[in-house]
């Protein structure tokens, strides 16, 4: 279903509020003006009927009427609205005696009412009010036009409601405006998106931006960052493979070839296919760390199953898959420091066997026939110490990096090990440390 934009609902919103606004206050001043236009002419016709009754008619004649009509159109600047009043007076007989010349000739007689009613005046409806002259011998009936008086009102209403009416479209034009102009920075953030190349992640300009979208941009951007982040660890990723994979594809292309000399030495072919075996599995190992680590770069929320981490528990059952290794050089693995806690307590089990298998291997594989392993874990951290073996200074610094191996090491591996090592040790706000302490190489993972 389509929706309308957010400009044009605010639109539609503020629009339709001023109406209903306006027009309840229309409805509610006319009311108001109605109410205190019948007052005032309830009023001032009671106060003429006072005076009318006041007066003595029993000598009065058309005479009288000729000269005060001529007296009023000689009044300069007079209003003569011939709806705005009318009045007559009648004997006890019914018989007109004296009428305004104007409406009040058509009023009929009937008796006394001292009281306001509504009659039928030539098709015109007009409020009425009758009562007797001071010496009761008259009636006299004063009436006004109801319409006249819903004219009143609503001239009123008018006159009171133009300036507001005005004054609220007015309003509504300039926070039209201020809509309109608030909304340009955000219809340019859009086509700045909208108008990128596929490759451009970055961040969205977010000067000239309300406030109250501000979240909603930094979220923005933060996917933005991350969608690069991936984009680099792909493409290095690519790069790292395809270039650590040619060495080994080369080779595994001159052993075919050496296979295929061989075919009619058996002790010639036996070395070969060994020879091919073994740069198999290398090849295999380092497309499986390849894959690890970029598994763990990019995926790591994946791995937010936190349970409780046993260390001794991941530790011993990892040095038990090397127990042939150990034993073929005589390796002396110390655990007496090593407890159930470590300087992660919860996370992903998978994971923390990962740190534990990778720095173990390398313990096993890079130490010297009979050398000492010490192995100790408290709350705070992890330590692996090989006694007899240091790397050089130089080298330290390095550790962890991609592919990296230190120079003059003829043990087989792919360097990435370390580097899987360290992305882990860094989700869980931990440091991976190597030092070369007392004639021996350390490993530490602490907590920050």
């Amino acid at each position: 279903m389509h929706k309308f934009s957010l400009k044009l609902r605010l639109m539609i919103a503020f629009s339709t509020f001023f109406v209903l606004i306006g027009s309840i206050c229309f409805l509610v001043s006319w009311f108001e003006a109605k109410e205190s236009t019948d007052e005032f002419f309830d009023s001032y016709q009671m106060a003429l009927a006072r005076n009318l009754a006041s007066a003595d008619w029993e000598d009065v004649n058309h005479s009288v009427l000729k000269h005060t009509n001529f007296e009023f159109k000689n009044i300069k600047n007079a209003q003569d609205d011939d709806e705005a009043i009318g009045f007559a007076v009648f004997d006890l007989s019914g018989n007109m005696v004296f009428h305004d010349n104007q409406n009040g000739k058509n009023f009929s007689f009937k008796g006394y009412t001292s009281a306001f009613v509504n009659e039928n005046v030539k098709g015109d409806l007009w409020r009425i009010m009758r009562i007797k002259s001071a010496d009761k011998n008259h009636i006299i009936a004063i009436g006004q036009e109801l319409e006249y008086r819903s004219d009143v009102a609503w001239d009123l209403t008018e006159e009171f409601m133009l300036p507001w009416i005005v004054g609220l479209s007015v309003l509504l034009m300039f926070m039209l405006m201020i809509i309109e102009r608030e909304f340009r920075p955000l219809k340019k953030a859009a086509l700045q998106i909208k108008n990128r190349k596929p490759d451009d992640l970055s961040q969205v300009q977010m000067s000239g931006l309300p406030k109250e979208v501000l979240p909603l941009v930094d979220a923005i951007n933060e996917l933005l960052q991350k969608l690069q982040t991936l984009l680099q660890t792909e493409r290095r990723f690519v790069a790292d493979a395809s270039h650590e994979l040619r060495t080994p594809l080369a080779a595994l292309k001159v052993q075919l070839e050496v296979l295929q000399l061989c075919l009619d030495d058996k002790e010639a072919l036996n070395k070969a296919i060994s020879n091919l075996e073994q740069g198999l599995l290398r090849s295999a190992h380092l497309v499986e760390q390849l894959l690890t680590l970029s598994r763990i770069e990019n995926l790591m929320p994946d791995f937010d199953d936190a349970q409780d981490i046993n260390w001794k528990h991941h530790t011993e059952n990892i040095l038990n898959d090397y127990q042939t290794a150990i034993k073929q050089k005589n390796l002396r693995i110390n655990c007496d420091k090593l407890t159930n806690k470590g300087p992660i307590s919860k996370a992903n089990q998978t994971l923390i066997a990962t740190i534990i298998k990778n720095l173990s291997e390398n313990a096993v594989k890079y130490s010297p026939k009979g050398a000492n392993i010490d192995i100790c874990s408290d709350d705070k951290c992890f330590e692996i110490f090989n006694l007899g073996v240091t790397i050089e200074n130089k080298h330290l610094e390095h550790l962890g990096k991609r592919f990296y191996r230190p120079s003059g090491n003829n043990e087989k591996g792919s360097g990435l090990g370390l580097s899987i090592v360290k992305h882990i040790v860094q989700h869980y706000n931990c440091d991976l440390s190597f030092t070369n302490v007392d004639n021996g190489f350390k490993v530490r993972v602490t907590k920050q």
